[in-house]
């Protein structure tokens, strides 16, 4: 076998990026695009000892569980990774996905896992979108996705995972960066003005954000673009985000308002959120609630309980529980985030949450040492790479009867369940929630308590 070979293969599992893998001649083969089942021709990229990359040239035998993706070009974005498999099969993906985490990395035998929650309607449920604007090989100013792993944008004004009313909202500031000559931001060069516009939208509400980031502090033609917006059905907030770093983050820190509200409100459940263009919220909120659900469901509160939500960010989880708990502590190291969570714990009325800023493998030991606070019942919910063991440690020691962990990555799960039911609890309860449809992320809740 060499570079360039083409060869076929039944592809027999996907990666946890969700790429297709199959062997050729006891070989392993990753296959982007492709589809548990399918039967495809690929040519070869790049080979090493064990295994190698191929690139889908045909499918020669679809799977059973290849569908035609709603989205034109699903192939060259890098939003969605398995658009190409129908919504069943990628629940049973992420079904599996889960169990063989904490099977294989937890050392756990029997999982006590209940089905995934799952979408009715798995398009359109995004609330937040964020499309970088460019230009193309003509020199045509374009908006759209970044392709996989590079920053080469795929126009596209219609994802099929953002509220409708995004294209409308794209065109016209398309139309007014032509009508003004308002050039691109151009990466390489750190020259040009518009760099993304960020658009939210209130699924309870159906109030409209818009933001657009740019490399200044101020855009020609602004009241012409105001006008163009502001008759949107819903637009409620229209600012600019000034970022004039030479950096791939995408928003800095101060919002000028251009009109109207510096916030949209939204609800989860019966809580009622302010979100600003900074703010950290949910993307998801249909999702949100059933997860956020299932966990205050798996906290067990009678209202006389006092419950710990680390990594609380603007206090989501803390104000669903807040509302059966007599007391709840949030913690969360953005200290923006923290003064949301206070605004949103007011704007509701609850009087019974208080939150601090700082590290939670931080403040809870330090709460925990110095002034002997307990808790009933701990909520985690971290990021990516799951909890510092610091954290663990103090959790295990405060002895709370039951432990709720929210994870966005089962992996980094499995490692902290197997620490936590090493150090005396048991694995009671196991849901994953689908949050993200068409891409190959999942999220989990699970329930610890203590033997007894």
């Amino acid at each position: 076998m060499k570079k360039d070979d083409l060869i076929e293969v039944t592809i027999e599992d996907l990666s946890e990026e969700g790429t297709g893998i199959g062997k050729f001649e006891g070989m392993t083969f990753f296959i982007k695009d492709a589809v548990i089942g399918d039967r495809v021709r690929a040519k070869i990229m790049k080979l090493k000892k064990t295994y190698g990359f191929a690139r889908l040239m045909e499918v020669l035998t679809p799977s059973p569980d290849r569908v035609e993706p709603l989205c034109p070009v699903a192939r060259q974005c890098g939003g969605c990774q398995i658009q190409a498999m129908s919504y069943e099969a990628q629940l049973a993906f992420k079904t599996r996905k889960v169990e063989s985490n904490l099977k294989r990395i937890g050392k756990f035998e029997e999982i006590p896992m209940e089905s995934i929650i799952g979408m009715e309607d798995p398009f359109h449920y995004r609330n937040k979108a964020q499309f970088p604007f460019g230009k193309n090989r003509d020199g045509k100013i374009i908006t759209g996705f970044y392709a996989g792993r590079t920053h080469s944008i795929i126009e596209n004004t219609s994802c099929h995972l953002g509220k409708e009313v995004n294209e409308e909202i794209l065109e016209k500031i398309l139309a007014w960066m032509n009508a003004f000559h308002v050039e691109p931001y151009n990466e390489a060069t750190g020259k040009g003005l518009m760099r993304h516009s960020l658009i939210r939208c209130g699924f309870r509400t159906g109030e409209i954000m818009v933001c657009l980031v740019i490399n200044g502090r101020k855009i020609p033609g602004e009241e012409a673009l105001v006008d163009s917006l502001k008759i949107i059905p819903g637009m409620t907030s229209i600012s600019l985000n000034v970022n004039k770093e030479k950096t791939n983050v995408i928003l800095g820190r101060e919002v000028i308002n251009l009109w109207g509200r510096p916030y949209i409100e939204d609800y989860i459940g019966e809580v009622k959120y302010q979100i600003s263009p900074l703010s950290f919220f949910q993307v998801n909120p249909v999702q949100t609630e059933r997860l956020y659900g299932k966990a205050l469901e798996y906290a067990g509160l009678t209202g006389e309980e006092t419950v710990w939500d680390l990594y609380c960010g603007i206090g989501t989880i803390s104000l669903f529980l807040a509302r059966k708990a007599r007391k709840v502590y949030g913690v969360e190291i953005i200290p923006d985030a923290i003064e949301d969570a206070r605004r949103n714990a007011s704007l509701n009325g609850f009087t019974n949450t208080e939150f601090y800023v700082g590290k939670a493998e931080e403040v809870l030991p330090e709460k925990y040492e110095k002034e002997g606070v307990r808790a009933d019942v701990i909520v985690v919910d971290p990021p990516r790479k799951g909890c510092d063991e610091t954290l663990l440690s103090t959790m295990v020691k405060m002895q709370p009867e039951r432990i709720v962990y929210v994870s966005c990555d089962s992996a980094t799960l499995a490692r902290d369940l197997r620490y936590l039911c090493d150090n005396g609890y048991e694995l009671k309860r196991v849901c994953p929630a689908d949050m993200f449809p068409q891409t190959v992320h999942v999220e989990t809740c699970v329930l610890l308590s203590k033997p007894g």
